[in-house]
């Protein structure tokens, strides 16, 4: 949800955040179309169904509802260990979600984004098994594999996207579990995305080290 209230508040789109003040587009937070059988994204954001009514949440201003149409779709994945073993899974699940945002003939904005372990290690957890990477066998720390993953993900899978956003971060995933609030800010490239694609709003006319989080790319 917060990508969407971003969005609305650095105000690059007018038709976005006339659709989103007038509650007309909403955030769909079971991630389905009315009318459209296709994968779930991660947050979908469209032109609410007519007749329904939109929920609202204090503290924030993009509403939420079903939707009839996808006009922006984000999907999330998250590489925290043996990311080489899982990268042609997770580059299929790229791909084919962006083909369910396009589906039903819609044009939709897709946005991929992809958070990557640097961590020196990390513990994998199994039921009451704890599995702590060694660095050397099949069990590579992530800083060793966080490198090659997303040069092969940006290789295969951000072409598809029309924002793809990698987040590097440190996770031990270790009692106390630390993770220093995002300082993530929106890439001005993004914001440049919905600047050119000012018609968002279904292309309606307008109306009157240890576990430290890394720099975003």
């Amino acid at each position: 949800m917060q990508l969407y209230e971003d969005l609305y508040a650095i105000n690059r789109s007018s038709n976005l955040a006339e659709a989103i003040r007038l509650q007309e587009s909403v955030l769909n937070a079971q991630n389905r179309t009315r009318g459209i059988k296709a994968r779930r994204g991660d947050g979908t954001f469209g032109e609410i169904v007519p007749g329904e009514k939109p929920i609202t949440d204090a503290g924030f201003s993009v509403a939420r509802g079903p939707i009839a149409t996808v006009e922006i779709g984000v999907e999330v994945k998250i590489l925290a260990k043996a990311m080489i073993k899982q990268i042609d899974r997770v580059t299929g699940d790229l791909l084919k979600q962006v083909a369910h945002f396009k589906r039903g003939g819609q044009t939709a904005i897709s946005v991929g984004v992809v958070g990557i372990n640097h961590a020196a290690h990390t513990v994998g957890y199994e039921k009451d098994r704890a599995t702590r990477t060694t660095g050397k066998g099949g069990f590579p720390h992530p800083f060793q594999e966080a490198g090659d993953a997303e040069r092969r993900l940006r290789a295969d899978a951000a072409a598809a996207f029309d924002e793809f956003i990698v987040l590097r971060y440190r996770a031990t995933n270790e009692d106390p579990f630390p993770l220093p609030p995002s300082s993530f800010r929106l890439p001005l490239r993004v914001s440049a995305t919905f600047t050119l694609k000012d018609s968002v709003a279904g292309a309606r006319p307008a109306k009157a080290p240890t576990n430290s989080v890394m720099a975003a790319k």
